[in-house]
């Protein structure tokens, strides 16, 4: 298709009922189109598709639905700045999985890209300066502004997302640009100017979003704010901390003491975890240590009971004795008296089965009769 049509289109669109026409040549496919996407005020939705196909992530070949906002700030963009040449695409839409592959690659690509909502466009003109695109873009104020000059081929990234721009403009830089000091851009210094908050208004206004000055202090390289930076200013995280605090000191090594032996009960007969650690201890210091199951609030009956029927003798854990400092040790003995933990719902319930369950009566006494001498 010839770009002379497109162009002429363009230029004239207010002339002919607001009739909009982009002539785009995409850098990486080679394929070349001037579609007319906007005919008397109304978009065309066969136009529209020809663009989500043109500007697709070429690498997967997958479309998207772009924004159609989008074209129309490209189209005021190119109109503004006067070219003759077709737009030069670098970027459109990029899959989730096109995004990542390239943040893997670089820290500029934004997590979280204007590209993946088919919202912006990377692009140059052969005939302007990307220095002149990127003053109407920001002029503009219809979204972000991304400024690249170091690249291969160095474009000016458009998106229809709230109103910033990166890198930031000096302070005197965004006064020359706004002479009447009327922009929701902030400068590198933080300090709005002096009409920031009627430009605000107006860009709300017309239905446009803008970031807040904290927002904006945290902002990507690609897309503005990322998602992280933006919380970590709610709450206060993010900031790396100063190297010297980076580690905590590394304390040396305690030289190596004995194991103790560490007696273990528990009142519950289901607590296989406790027998399996005693096992453990037992078979890694070789005794033969008791391991006991008895609850402390049971008569010493029912105690007795419980020992014999376990066949066990393990009445030196039912001792009561004083309570010992922690980690305090018996002269000329390696065990540690541990005191046992809270009980827990299970074991509570053990006890209180164990003190409503009735004992077994005594056997009576059986006498054999015989018929012999003895």
């Amino acid at each position: 298709m010839a770009f002379g049509a497109g162009t002429r289109g363009t230029q004239d669109a207010i002339a002919n009922g607001d009739t909009r026409t982009l002539s785009i040549y995409h850098t990486h496919t080679k394929e070349s189109a001037t579609v007319t996407f906007k005919r008397d005020g109304r978009y065309d939705r066969a136009a529209l598709e020809q663009l989500n196909w043109l500007l697709r992530d070429w690498r997967m070949d997958e479309p998207t639905k772009m924004d159609p906002r989008l074209f129309d700030t490209v189209w005021e963009a190119y109109r503004s700045v006067g070219s003759q040449e077709p737009i030069n695409v670098v970027s459109a839409y990029r899959s989730p999985g096109t995004n990542a592959m390239l943040r893997r690659r670089s820290r500029a690509v934004a997590e979280f890209s204007q590209h993946m909502l088919g919202k912006a466009m990377d692009f140059y003109l052969p005939d302007v300066s990307i220095d002149q695109i990127r003053a109407i873009g920001m002029r503009m104020q219809r979204g972000g502004v991304g400024w690249y000059p170091h690249s291969g081929s160095p474009f000016v990234h458009l998106d229809v997302g709230s109103v910033r721009s990166w890198p930031r403009m000096s302070h005197e830089q965004l006064v020359r640009l706004f002479p009447d000091g009327k922009t929701v851009h902030l400068p590198a210094d933080n300090r709005p100017l002096p009409g920031y908050e009627l430009a605000r208004a107006e860009v709300l206004a017309r239905g446009g979003t803008v970031l807040g000055v904290t927002q904006v202090a945290m902002m990507d390289e690609d897309d503005g704010p990322s998602i992280k930076g933006f919380f970590a200013s709610l709450f206060g995280g993010g900031a790396k901390a100063p190297a010297a605090q980076a580690e905590a000191p590394v304390a040396a090594p305690a030289p190596a003491r004995a194991k103790p032996t560490i007696l273990v009960a528990s009142a519950d007969p289901d607590d296989q975890t406790g027998t399996r650690e005693a096992l453990g201890a037992r078979e890694a210091l070789g005794t033969r240590e008791a391991l006991a199951y008895a609850a402390p609030a049971a008569s010493d009956a029912l105690k007795g009971t419980l020992l014999r029927r376990d066949g066990r003798d393990a009445q030196s854990l039912l001792t009561q004795e004083a309570p010992k400092p922690d980690g305090a040790m018996a002269a000329g003995s390696n065990q540690i008296d541990v005191p046992l933990p809270p009980r827990r719902p299970s074991e509570l319930a053990a006890v209180a089965a164990a003190l409503t369950m009735p004992l077994p009566p005594p056997r009576p006494a059986i006498q054999v009769a015989s018929l012999g001498p003895t």
